[in-house]
Formats: structure tokens, C-alpha cells, sequence
């Protein structure tokens, strides 16, 4: 049998070391399937019950394998579905190819049944390398240079192969004018500054008497060389989410997260330091960073268009995070210690007390904080956590401490609904062996996770280890959007649009053959974890949280001061808004 355009495509991604691709069936796909069928399994096909989740677990596999994610789709809808999963990777800059079909070239601008433009629909996704395959000889060149642009520019691309193409003979491009011969293989480049560049950003750090480090995901791969610096200048350290887990939380300078899922010494640490340092990182909200004006900084990213955009720096360095930090440490002069290092542990300790304190104060049924805080002294080494959006968010930020060799990411520039439980699966994928655990808020598990929770009953038994978790909080409200009413709005609660319906999340994992728990007493919560890290099967963990406990961020303004008071006043919950709020800020305060 002569080899197929589908044949030469899927031998093509085994050439540029493709091993595993997410998606969903369909005929505008048909040829392609026939072909990854005709491989017998060395390209692992996941067979996922959305394409919106195939998208969302390429770009988990390419954060936590460091490889490119890889999606399928079929033409018209599913091409469609993939948009939102694609602009995570987008935002999150992760190299992300996305496979589509399309309807038969004849039939192209007929207005035929599921014909769409998707090169103009993917266009914004994936900018300059979104293509449709017309000629088989074409199939060599796009496919390489999808693949050399997604890896080496983290970014997304698009191929698009109409269906009557996929089956047809196989042709090599002539030698002929017209023709190109692209070739395999991408080696990364270490971009290291000048060393003009180095010693003036070293000349401003060793001024520095008072230094703040911020690091983000472009730092995950600089653990050694964030913490030897951070050592070297004698700084404390916050983390932005995406970079929860470079350094752990059990170092005494490292102060957690930072901004409104922050915690208050990452808080009172940027607002006293006379020196920042930022580290692969885009975190957005410039309002967490010192006033400007009031330090000097220092940037580096592998990314030139993300520096000076947050904060104005005095020397921004284009450059691999950790080559760069390498090449710094040696002109960097070492600290001594002082009041700044003291006052940066004396902040991480109060911090760390206030959060124990919040996560044990009463509620009704179960305050949301504890599942997290408990969970923390019983992770197991190397586990890897993914957090979903919305209030799940906050308590995953803050109370959820990370040790070295675990791994946790999210929806992260994108901010999306519906990422931990296809994150979670793509993880576990990944790395089998290793304990997974997904955090979700009740909004999310509705609008697609449950879903996913049946790809999980699908393909557990093939893992090394069933050691796969998903904590629900079901809170019965859309609880992050509730709280920004209130609080940046407001606004009371808007019963029409924030109340959901009462699942029994536990209950579906049991009748899919999961392994369900619900918790609606807080003395129930280390008890539920320690059978879900011992059971012999995935398990769902759901918690009666409750909505009226307040995500109070490390610092609040008057204008937002004032909204929630206004909004307390009118809000059909308000006696147990301030009663949980009270209990949040001054400790313990009584039911009546």
C-alpha cells in the first residue's frame, strides 16, 4: 500500500518526537484517524469527551512534560471548540500544535455544512502559522515549520487538512522552482545579555539594600539559580501562580503568592523594598509592585515584549532565565544579614499564622480554606496540583505549600473556567506514577469537568499508580464572581446569575466507578484526603463549602472598603458575610 498524506503526517510529528496527541473523532478527520490507526499505538491517542479539553490537555502536557502539546479536531464545530483551550496556551506562551479537518477542496467557499473559514478563525490564535494543506507536497514543509515555530516561539499552530486530501497518495515536493525541502529538528538557543547588560543590572542589585525577587513560570526551570541569587543579594521571594512551584514554601525568605490571590508578606514586601527583580514572569497587576518611583528594578524574560511592561525597569535583559541568572551570580555581591531579612521571616511567619487561623475558623457547613490547608501535610513527594479558576483559585494560592520536586499549574494569562480536571488527566498521562490532584470549584465541575471525570473512569487502569484526586468545592454559587460584586462593584449577590444547582458530585464518581467522598463536617476533611491518597482508584472528594467565607485579598483600598460594606447592607446573605469576614480578619467570633 502507498503511503498516504495521513501516513507521511503522523511519521512526520514521530520525527519531531510526537508521542502522544488529545482530541475527538469526526469525519472531517476520517483519513488522518485511518492513518494514526495504521501505526498500531506508538502515538498514544487520548480520546477526550471535549475538544475544548483536548485543547486544554495539550497545553498541560506541554507544561508539565516541557514538549509540544498536540490536539485533534474535526472540521467546522470541533475546530470551533478547540479556541478557548488554544488561547491558554496562547496566554501561558506554551508550544501547542492543533490539528483540524476541513471540508473537501471542491466544496470550499460553496457554503457547505460545516465549512468555515478556520484559517481566519485561528488566525488571531496562531497568528502566522495557522495553513491549509491544498497538495500533498505541501504536507512536509507546513508540518516542520508548525512544528520548529510552536517550539522555538512558544506559541500555537494551526494545520488544516481538508478531507479529501488526507487519503491521497503521499508525494515528495518536486525539484523544481516552486518547490522547498524543509528538514526535522530544532536545537533552543541559550540567549544569555551582554555583559555590558549584566554588570549594570548587577550594579543596581548590589546598591540595593532592601531586595524583592518576583519569579514566575519562565523561572521553573531556574530553581537552582532563583534560590543561589536570592541568597547571594539577600532578598525575599514572591511567587506568581504560574510560578508556584520554583522555589518551595519552606524556605524562610520565600513569602507565597502575590496580588489578589496573594498572601500579606508578599504585600508588605513589595511595598518596602528599594530593588525588584523579576524573573520570567508577566504577572498583570502592576498594583502589587512597588509604587513607581519607589525602586529600582531589574527584568529578565527570553521574551523581549514582556519587559518594562509592568513595572519601568532600569535594565531588562532578553534572556533564558536560568543561563542569565548564571551569568549574573558571579558580579553580585553577598548581603549581609539585617532588618530586611528579618523582616521578611517575621512577615512569612505572621503570614503562615494568619492563614492557619483562617483556615480553622468556623463555618457552615466547611470552611473552603481547610480541605487546602489540611492537604498540605499530606502530599505526598513529588505530587503535581492543578487548580481550576474562581475561588478554588485563592485557597490554592495561598494555602497550599509547595516542596521541591512537585509540580502545580492553571489557566493561568488566561484565567479560564474548566482547566484542573483536563490538566489534571493530561498530567497524569504524562507522568503516571505520580500522584495527581485536581481543585475545583462546583461552577467548573458543571460546565465541562464533570465530563472529563468519564475520560478518567476510560483510561485509569492503564496508570502505573491510581493515585488521581478531584477536590470539589460545592458551595451551591459562582463564588469568585459573587465576591468581585460585592467587593469591586458594589453590588449584593444577583441570586438569577450566581446560585447553581446542588450536585452529588460524589455520587456520579461512584456510579462511573470512581471512588466518591462527601465531607459536610470539617472534623471529615483529614480523614476524606487520607482515603483518597490510600484508595485503589481515582476518587472525588466533594466538600459542602461554605459561599460566605471571604477571599480577603492581603490588601484591601478604601473603595473596596466601602463597596462591600454597601453591598452587606443589601445582600440577602449578609449576616453570614459579616460574621465569616469577621471570623477571617479578628479570629474567632460567635454564631449569634
Amino acid at each position: 500500500m502507498s503511503m498516504t498524506v495521513g501516513d507521511f503526517f503522523w511519521q512526520r510529528l514521530w520525527d519531531w518526537g510526537v508521542r502522544r496527541v488529545f482530541g475527538y473523532p469526526g469525519d472531517g478527520i476520517n483519513g488522518l484517524l485511518g492513518a494514526l490507526r495504521r501505526r498500531g499505538g506508538d502515538i498514544d491517542f487520548v480520546q477526550v469527551r471535549h475538544e475544548e479539553m483536548a485543547a486544554f490537555m495539550a497545553v498541560a502536557h506541554a507544561k508539565f512534560t516541557g514538549e509540544i502539546g498536540v490536539c485533534l479536531a474535526t472540521s467546522g464545530p470541533g475546530a470551533a471548540h478547540l479556541l478557548t483551550g488554544l488561547y491558554d496556551a496562547r496566554a501561558d506562551h506554551m508550544p501547542v500544535l492543533a490539528i483540524v479537518g476541513q471540508q473537501a477542496r471542491t466544496a470550499l467557499g460553496s457554503h457547505y455544512q460545516q465549512e468555515i473559514d478556520l484559517v481566519s478563525m485561528f488566525k488571531d490564535v496562531a497568528g502566522d502559522h495557522v495553513h491549509t494543506v491544498t497538495v500533498p507536497p505541501q504536507v512536509r514543509h507546513l508540518t516542520d515549520r508548525a512544528m520548529r515555530a510552536a517550539i522555538g516561539q512558544r506559541r500555537v499552530s494551526a494545520l488544516i487538512f481538508p478531507n479529501d486530501l488526507q487519503e491521497l497518495d503521499y508525494a515528495d515536493p518536486p525539484r523544481a522552482h516552486g518547490s522547498v525541502f524543509s528538514g526535522v529538528g530544532y536545537a533552543p538557543p541559550v540567549v544569555v545579555p551582554q555583559e555590558a547588560d549584566l554588570r549594570r543590572a548587577a550594579e543596581i542589585l548590589n546598591a540595593g539594600e532592601k531586595v524583592a525577587m518576583l519569579v514566575g513560570a519562565g523561572a521553573l526551570a531556574a530553581q537552582a539559580e532563583v534560590q543561589a541569587v536570592a541568597e547571594r543579594l539577600g532578598a525575599g521571594v514572591a511567587k506568581a501562580l504560574l510560578g508556584k512551584a520554583v522555589l518551595p514554601d519552606d524556605l524562610p525568605y520565600v513569602t507565597g503568592s502575590i496580588g489578589l490571590l496573594g498572601t500579606s508578606a508578599s504585600w508588605d514586601m513589595m511595598q518596602h523594598c528599594d530593588t525588584l527583580l523579576m524573573v520570567g514572569s508577566g504577572f498583570p497587576y502592576s498594583e502589587f509592585l512597588p509604587e513607581e518611583g519607589k525602586a529600582r528594578g531589574v527584568q529578565i524574560d527570553i521574551d523581549p515584549t514582556m519587559l518594562s511592561v509592568r513595572y519601568p525597569m532600569e535594565a531588562s535583559l532578553t534572556g533564558d532565565s536560568a543561563a542569565t541568572l548564571r551569568a549574573l551570580l558571579p558580579m553580585l555581591d553577598q548581603k549581609p544579614e539585617g532588618r530586611w531579612q528579618d523582616r521578611i521571616r517575621r512577615s512569612i511567619q505572621a503570614s503562615w499564622e494568619t492563614l492557619e487561623q483562617r483556615a480553622h475558623a468556623p463555618a457552615n457547613p466547611v470552611n473552603p480554606q481547610l480541605p487546602f490547608w489540611t492537604l498540605s501535610k499530606r502530599l505526598p513527594d513529588h505530587a503535581i496540583l492543578t487548580s481550576d479558576s474562581g475561588s478554588c483559585a485563592n485557597w490554592f494560592a495561598r494555602d497550599v505549600r509547595i516542596r521541591h520536586g512537585m509540580m502545580c499549574s492553571l489557566s493561568g494569562g488566561l484565567a479560564s473556567m474548566g482547566a484542573a480536571v483536563p490538566y489534571a488527566i493530561a498530567a497524569k498521562m504524562a507522568h503516571s506514577a505520580r500522584p495527581v490532584v485536581a481543585m475545583v470549584g462546583d461552577g467548573a465541575m458543571q460546565m465541562n469537568n464533570m465530563a472529563e471525570l468519564i475520560t478518567v473512569a476510560k483510561y485509569w487502569r492503564d496508570w502505573d499508580s491510581p493515585t488521581w484526586i478531584c477536590l470539589v468545592l460545592n458551595n451551591g454559587d459562582l463564588n469568585q464572581v459573587t465576591w468581585e460584586q460585592r467587593v469591586m462593584e458594589g453590588d449584593p449577590k444577583f441570586e438569577a446569575t450566581q446560585n447553581i444547582p446542588d450536585v452529588p458530585y460524589h455520587q456520579f464518581a461512584r456510579m462511573i466507578g470512581l471512588h466518591g467522598i462527601l465531607v459536610d463536617d470539617p472534623a471529615q476533611v483529614a480523614d476524606a484526603w487520607d482515603q483518597a491518597f490510600a484508595a485503589d482508584r481515582p476518587t472525588v472528594i466533594e466538600i459542602k463549602a461554605d459561599p460566605e467565607v471571604p477571599p480577603i485579598p492581603p490588601h484591601l483600598t478604601f473603595k473596596q472598603i466601602r463597596n462591600f460594606a454597601m453591598a452587606t447592607m443589601r445582600d440577602p446573605e449578609g449576616a453570614g458575610i459579616l460574621r465569616n469576614a469577621a471570623r477571617q480578619i479578628f479570629g474567632s467570633v460567635p454564631d449569634q
